[in-house]
C-alpha cells in the first residue's frame, strides 16, 4: 500500500469551499459594518438582538465550509481529529494570559496552523478554537460570534500567505511573525468595530457621533482604539512575534510531519502482488 510521502501541502480550496468562505466572510463584514449605517434613533444595543441570529447563521455556514472542504479535498476522520487536537490546544493556551494585557499565546499557534493546513481549514480551526475557548473560560456572550469570525479570518490569512510550497527557514518565520504582528492589531480593530458604535454618546472625542461625517467618526474610532485597546493589541502582537520566532520551527516541523503522515489529500493505492 502506498500513500502520499512527499512534501506536506496546505489543504486545497475548491469552488464550493471558496463559495462557502466568501459567503461566511460577507455575512461577517455585514454584521460588523452595518451598525455604522444605523440611524441615530436605532434602539439596537450592543448586538444583543442580532448576535443570536448571527451565531446560528455562522454555525450553519461553518458546517457548509467543513462539508465543502471534505467533499472537495477528500478529508476524513484524520483531518477532523487534527482539527479537534489543534482547537483544544488553542483553547487551553488562551486562559494562560487571563488578566495580563496582551499575553494571548493561542494566536501564534493559529498562525502556524493556518500556514501549514491552508485557508479553508484555517478558518474553521480559528472559529472552532475561539468557540471552545469561550466555553472553557465562560466567555460566552453577544461578542462571541464576532470573536469566532475574527479568529477565523486571522487563521485563514496565514493560509493565504505566499510561498507555502517553497519558502522555508528564517525567511518563512519572518513572514509569519510579520503577519502575526499586523493581524493581531487587525483582530483587535475588528473587535473594537463591533462594540464602538454602541458607546453612549458622552460628548468625548472617542464616542460615535451620528451627526458627524464618516471622516470625523473615523477619527473618533481611531482615537478610541488608541485610548482603549492599543496596549492589549501591542502586547498580543509582540507575544505572537516572540513565540513564532522561538517555537515556530519546531511546531511547523511537527505540523508538516503530521500532515504528511495523515496524507489528507493523497489517495491510498494498493500495489499488485509480486511473484
Amino acid at each position: 500500500m502506498t500513500g502520499g510521502q512527499g512534501q506536506a501541502r496546505p489543504i486545497r480550496l475548491g469552488p464550493r469551499s471558496i463559495t462557502a468562505l466568501l459567503l461566511v466572510s460577507a455575512v461577517g463584514v455585514a454584521a460588523v459594518g452595518w451598525p455604522f449605517l444605523a440611524p441615530p434613533t436605532s434602539q439596537v444595543s450592543a448586538h444583543a438582538q442580532d448576535a443570536p441570529w448571527l451565531f446560528t447563521g455562522l454555525l450553519l455556514l461553518l458546517v457548509a465550509v467543513v462539508a465543502a472542504t471534505i467533499s472537495e479535498s477528500g478529508l476524513g476522520p484524520k483531518a477532523v481529529a487534527m482539527l479537534g487536537v489543534l482547537a483544544a490546544t488553542g483553547a487551553a493556551l488562551r486562559p494562560l494570559g487571563a488578566g495580563t494585557a496582551g499575553i494571548e499565546p493561542m494566536f501564534f499557534l493559529m498562525v502556524l496552523s493556518g500556514r501549514v493546513l491552508g485557508p479553508g481549514f484555517g478558518f474553521v480551526l480559528g472559529a472552532v478554537t475561539m468557540f471552545a475557548s469561550a466555553l472553557l473560560t465562560g466567555g460566552v456572550g453577544p461578542w462571541l460570534p464576532f470573536q469566532m469570525l475574527s479568529m477565523g479570518w486571522f487563521t485563514m490569512g496565514a493560509g493565504l500567505l505566499p510561498g507555502a510550497d517553497r519558502l522555508r527557514g528564517r525567511a518563512e518565520l519572518v513572514l509569519l511573525a510579520g503577519y502575526g504582528f499586523l493581524a493581531a492589531f487587525a483582530y483587535g480593530t475588528v473587535m473594537n468595530m463591533q462594540g464602538w458604535p454602541f458607546l453612549v454618546r458622552d460628548g468625548s472625542n472617542i464616542s460615535p457621533d451620528p451627526e458627524a461625517g464618516p471622516l470625523a467618526n473615523l477619527a473618533r474610532f481611531v482615537a478610541y482604539c488608541l485610548a482603549t485597546s492599543l496596549g492589549w493589541d501591542l502586547g498580543r502582537a509582540l507575544v505572537t512575534v516572540v513565540l513564532t520566532l522561538t517555537l515556530g520551527p519546531a511546531i511547523l516541523r511537527a505540523l508538516r510531519r503530521a500532515t504528511r503522515r495523515a496524507a489528507f489529500e493523497s489517495p491510498v493505492t494498493f500495489d499488485a502482488p509480486t511473484g
